[in-house]
């Protein structure tokens, strides 16, 4: 749960949302787009996918694209740095899957949570200017 300094949620929604908001009223905003189209032009080997840490899973894990969150983030982090160069002003993490229902084609389900928060993660290194 996220606590700002009134201590409510509807508070961070009203700190993220504002900004957002007066963008809006001067012009339209523009959005990054698919994760999946990108990140297939890095033409990924199942190997890519489990990197050293999941290198022993029991089933195949290339197609699931949150995992290179914490597999290649590098790659995510390029992609996200390509929309922004090209105009985007929003870009969102890359967690189309990151719940345990989609986790489930891999038997991940217990990912859910690191996989978001990794994405989350790489995301705020943009405001950190560690790009």
């Amino acid at each position: 749960m996220i606590h700002c300094q009134h201590g409510s949620i509807l508070s961070v929604k009203i700190f993220i949302m504002s900004p957002i908001k007066n963008l809006l009223e001067k012009r339209i905003l523009i959005i990054d787009g698919a994760m999946g189209t990108m990140i297939q032009r890095y033409k990924l080997e199942e190997a890519d996918y489990r990197g050293e840490r999941f290198k022993d899973w029991a089933s195949d894990l290339k197609g699931n694209n949150d995992l290179l969150c914490i597999t290649k983030p590098e790659i995510i982090k390029a992609i996200h740095k390509e929309y922004l160069q090209a105009g985007a002003d929003i870009i969102e993490t890359n967690t189309f899957n990151a719940q345990r229902i989609s986790l489930a084609d891999y038997h991940m389900e217990s990912l859910a949570y690191e996989l978001n928060l990794a994405a989350a993660k790489i995301h705020r290194c943009r405001y950190r200017s560690e790009w």
